[in-house]
């Protein structure tokens, strides 16, 4: 979807998104603890695949805010 076609986002959307981006941060760090203190190699295989995953919704996250980023309404000084 291109530019022309977004609508702004909304305060709760903005809300929901960087409440999401927490709670993915949370995830990546809890599985990177546990891929520290796991010994076996499958396990951690597993755990380092779920990494993976948390850190790309993290920057898909990123993402959706930066293509909105042009649509937000600036404050006038």
């Amino acid at each position: 979807m291109n530019a022309s076609q977004m609508q702004p986002l909304s305060a709760k959307e903005l809300e929901y998104i960087s409440d999401s981006i927490s709670n993915e941060e949370m995830l990546l760090k809890l599985t990177a603890a546990a891929s520290a203190v796991s010994q076996h190699p499958d396990i951690k295989n597993a755990i380092t695949s779920q990494m993976r995953t948390h850190e790309q919704h993290i920057n898909q996250l990123i993402q959706a805010i930066s293509q909105h980023q042009p649509l937000a309404p600036t404050q006038a000084h």
